[in-house]
């Protein structure tokens, strides 16, 4: 499965501005196929503004009358709610649910309900399975858009292809991490640091160091730099050592 093949179902959506919100959300996140169940009547102009650059997710959306049809041909359906209770069985957090459909093949659909509302019992009995977002007892409910934020972004962590940033955080490795302790006691050893025979602990010591400090692939070339850099400027002047 991949985000082409990702569905977000809005049941019974009031608020122009959310789904306006819900469309720039998915674009953000490549979704890019959206259906709604019962829409209130909803101000064209007033989504188009909210979703900037993701008015064609909008344009491209279908309308239902009935959740039943817009669930027809999908082969998972997940309901986002947040309420517990027997009858809406066992729930699995964003992630959980992403990585659900992260191998299956055809489609999958993720059903919010109404702004206020949420799904109601006979909605939510027409999904398979269902998926929550923990927060604060004190203010439970989220927005609608932000709800769909979550999920959409945890689906393109489990379903998309994340390029990567320029000067994005990325960890060393344990090869890594191993060669530069290696780098770093090969120039002490030039310094003629090692008198006894204690370059292997001081080796285990930085590669523990390292790995626990979590330095990012940059980082750690910086500090092999510093100790390379230190030994070379010993050895051309060797009467300031």
């Amino acid at each position: 499965m991949n985000l082409s093949d990702v569905i977000i179902v809005l049941v019974r959506p009031e608020e122009s501005g959310n789904v306006g919100a819900v469309c720039r959300a998915m674009k953000n996140c490549g979704l890019s196929r959206l259906r709604l169940v019962k829409p209130c009547v909803l101000d064209d102009a007033v989504i188009r503004a909210r979703a900037v650059h993701a008015t064609d997710v909008w344009d491209a959306a279908d309308n239902f009358d009935e959740l039943a049809p817009a669930l027809a041909d999908c082969g998972v359906v997940i309901g986002v709610t947040r309420r517990r209770g027997h009858k809406r069985g066992l729930s699995m957090l964003p992630e959980e649910a992403a990585c659900f459909v992260q191998n299956r093949g055809g489609t999958a659909a993720f059903v919010f309900g109404n702004e206020r509302t949420g799904l109601e019992d006979e909605e939510l009995a027409l999904c398979g399975l269902s998926s929550h977002i923990p927060t604060a007892e004190e203010f439970p409910s989220l927005n609608l858009s932000h709800a769909v934020q979550i999920f959409a972004y945890e689906l393109f962590r489990s379903l998309g292809a994340c390029r990567p940033v320029p000067g994005e955080w990325t960890p060393m490795d344990m090869s890594k991490i191993t060669a530069a302790a290696a780098s770093i006691t090969d120039a002490l050893a030039l310094l003629g640091f090692y008198k006894q025979r204690d370059r292997a602990y001081q080796e285990k010591f930085f590669r523990d160091v390292i790995s626990r400090a979590g330095l990012s692939i940059k980082e750690g070339s910086y500090l092999v730099d510093i100790f390379a850099k230190s030994s070379r400027l010993a050895q051309a002047h060797p009467k300031g050592v």
